[in-house]
């Protein structure tokens, strides 16, 4: 396969500033400059910072993997502290609050939403991406009080699709956080959503594009291929395109293989698929890979240690991914 050296590349991946200290104006520990890179993944001799790792977790855990209920017992009923233990225990890099609860019949509780976010921010330091509703007829509230409780921190917000986008980028230009933009597999559709989101005002640097992820063996391979062309485009100077990327393997949990293991083997099979999907996207492309098996983090930190040797974040300063 033809490659491109580092010096025929014309363009380069915007940053997008994920989280805000205190000299920043919030209260995070720590904040990312997630992209600026002007080459491909892993190709600095080991001089390069890794891929940012995030845990997913959620605040109603009956719309969550069994396989990870099980695992976290009773702290999966508390949301606060499943988020601590995300950053002090697991030593995730970032967490990303799915607010399942909206997904109940008849949701009403947006008010409810805010002292979620908020009991989340005051239970870690690290950056916080919420994910909102799944409803389009409650997506304005839900995005506004989700901006409002994190005014200040510079949120990740998700998620914006084509055909519903402007709830949660008018939260994201109201209160200064960013968006996630998400299209199904496609270069073309990834391209005409981050135009659409710059048509109503979002910058370059307040959109993460998110390709979709595929589990591996289930769709895996072309997301693999749409991520690594969204790269290889960004780098040749397809401004569109230049935005960091971030790919989750939740998918990797509904897998029968995952689903159907014996109970002795769920957990290592869990972590196996996770893996399979997450660590191949960030050699795709992608600065911020997220899984919901907390053993699937060390897994990842272990092998991108093996590839990079400056972690993404030191002493609370903001710092870039993949070479930045």
């Amino acid at each position: 396969m033809e490659t491109t050296s580092q010096s025929e590349w014309t363009g380069a991946i915007d940053c997008v500033v994920l989280g805000a200290t205190k000299a920043e104006g919030g209260t995070r520990t720590v904040s990312y400059r997630v992209g600026g890179t002007r080459d491909l993944p892993f190709l600095t001799n080991g001089s390069g910072s890794r891929p940012l790792i995030c845990l997913e977790i959620c605040d109603d855990p009956q719309f969550w993997s069994p396989i990870v209920l099980s695992h976290e017992g009773d702290r999966a009923g508390d949301v606060a502290a499943w988020a601590a233990a995300a950053e002090k225990e697991y030593h995730a890099d970032i967490v990303r609050l799915y607010l399942t609860s909206t997904r109940r019949r008849g949701f009403s509780d947006v008010e409810g939403l805010k002292t979620t976010v908020e009991a989340v921010l005051a239970a870690t330091g690290i950056p916080l991406i919420v994910e909102g509703s799944n409803e389009p007829s409650i997506d304005s509230e839900v995005f506004r009080a989700v901006g409002e409780a994190g005014e200040g921190e510079r949120l990740l917000l998700g998620t914006a699709e084509a055909d519903r986008y402007r709830s949660v980028a008018a939260a994201a230009l109201a209160y200064k956080h960013a968006v996630i933009a998400q299209s199904p597999i496609d270069i073309n559709l990834a391209k005409q959503l981050n135009i659409l989101l710059r048509e109503i005002g979002v910058p370059h640097d307040q959109i993460v594009i998110d390709p979709f992820t595929g589990a591996l063996g289930y769709g895996f391979e072309y997301s693999y291929s749409v991520i690594e062309r969204i790269r290889y485009s960004a780098l040749k100077g397809d401004a569109d395109l230049a935005m960091p990327m971030i790919s989750s393997a939740a998918d990797s949990l509904n897998v029968r293989e995952v689903r159907e293991a014996p109970p002795g083997e769920r957990d290592e099979m869990a972590v196996q698929w996770e893996f399979g999907a997450a660590f191949p996207a960030a050699i795709a492309g992608a600065e911020i890979v997220c899984v919901r098996h907390p053993r699937t983090v060390g897994k990842l930190r272990e092998a991108f240690a093996a590839l990079v040797s400056t972690p993404p974040a030191e002493g609370g300063e903001a710092r870039g991914t993949q070479g930045t």
